[in-house]
């Protein structure tokens, strides 16, 4: 299995435009694809899809999480027959918004352009020269919907539909190798407009308390994480570091599967550019890490305020999804994993200890009197 199976599955999701609780269609593309690979899936009560894969139930819960939505516009009401009040969801600077820029009226993919401003944040009018029967409910920027270029993948959403491919990818993965696993995937809606979906799942009892929680996530490229050098294991958000345990754990997985596989790329890093997932899972009281992969155009937002397709690598992508398939296997293993640098400090305890009584038995040093003696007794280490 290589990264073909990834990006077969990003083409169909992204192939679906959503914005903030306007995920239906790229929701049920989801299920025809659980459908067809035959993995378990159901609806909480507020919409969002839980998958699983529990060969093993013995196994304490490996839950990867992502989400549907990315930023648009919702109709708010209709001003004329070809003309509709709409407010913006999501985070995208005001500079941005310029009038008889393109957009996608949804469902149905009408052609439309962004009008004048109404005077309120983010509230616009929306003009299309097509007359409608029946109101439109949603907007989309007009960008490519998805592509692959010189192993990038180019598209309007990669965030987070490059996350849920991953998840989706991830649990296939492990189904055909017959893994004996014990794993959720949380597919959750509106996350750009306050992590709606995340939420509730994090407050209700759908999920067992001792689950180790993984937010999947594409990230503004920031220093020192870097494009094209793999899968991010993410240390922590713009408002939340997340848990030293877990974050350990995937850092055990993937030097061990990099020794196995020696092109496997991953890296470390504080992604700052946002928050994500992680943070609302970790507040609830989830056991919470973080992966990501970088992005480009953040939210579209691409270089002398242009509206553009974002762009993920897809070698970093696939990183992602052999880290977490790998890091489902060894779920069985986390306490040991874990619990090597613990031990490596009772090994290194344990030498001060020799080194401390060996030391003792010889005569201590004078005790320095005002700063000329202080130099005569250097440090010994910083």
């Amino acid at each position: 299995m290589n990264s073909q199976l990834l990006s077969e599955i990003a083409s169909r999701l992204m192939r679906c435009p959503a914005a903030p609780h306007h995920e239906d269609m790229v929701r049920a593309e989801v299920e025809k694809i659980c459908t067809e690979y035959r993995l378990n899936f159901a609806r909480d009560a507020y919409g969002n899809l839980l998958v699983r894969l529990q060969t093993n139930r013995a196994v304490r819960p490996f839950v990867l999480a992502a989400h549907l939505d990315h930023p648009g516009f919702e109709i708010i009401r209709p001003l004329s027959e070809n003309k509709w009040h709409a407010r913006f969801l999501g985070g995208v600077g005001d500079e941005y918004f310029k009038r008889g820029i393109p957009l996608r009226l949804m469902p149905g993919g009408f052609p439309a352009k962004l009008g004048r401003k109404l005077g309120k944040e983010k509230e616009f009018e929306i003009h299309s020269e097509k007359f409608f029967e029946t109101a439109p409910q949603y907007a989309v920027w007009e960008l490519e919907d998805f592509a692959v270029r010189k192993q990038h993948i180019h598209g309007r959403a990669c965030d987070d539909l490059v996350g849920v491919a991953s998840i989706l990818a991830t649990l296939i993965n492990l189904k055909k190798s017959r893994a004996r696993v014990n794993v959720i995937g949380v597919i959750s809606l509106a996350e750009e407009i306050g992590f709606h979906g995340a939420l509730v799942v994090a407050n209700s009892k759908v999920l067992p308390k001792n689950s180790l929680v993984v937010s999947l996530e594409t990230s503004r490229e920031l220093p020192p994480a870097k494009m094209g050098k793999g899968v991010i294991i993410r240390v922590g958000d713009r408002t939340s570091l997340f848990d030293s345990a877990a974050t350990r754990f995937l850092m055990e997985v993937a030097g061990e599967f990099k020794q196995k596989q020696a092109d496997f790329q991953f890296q470390r890093a504080l992604m700052y550019g946002g928050t994500c997932e992680a943070t609302a899972y970790q507040e609830y009281g989830f056991q919470t890490t973080a992966v990501c992969v970088a992005l480009g155009n953040y939210h579209n937002c691409g270089v002398k305020t242009k509206i553009a397709p974002e762009f993920v690598s897809l070698h970093d992508a696939w990183s992602m999804v052999e880290l977490l398939s790998s890091a489902a296997r060894q779920m069985p293993n986390y306490p040991q994993l874990v619990g090597r640098l613990r031990k490596r400090l009772n090994n290194l305890l344990h030498e001060a200890r020799q080194r401390v009584v060996r030391r003792s038995r010889k005569q201590p040093p004078k005790r320095p009197r005002g700063i000329a003696e202080v130099e005569k007794y250097p440090p010994t280490s910083s």
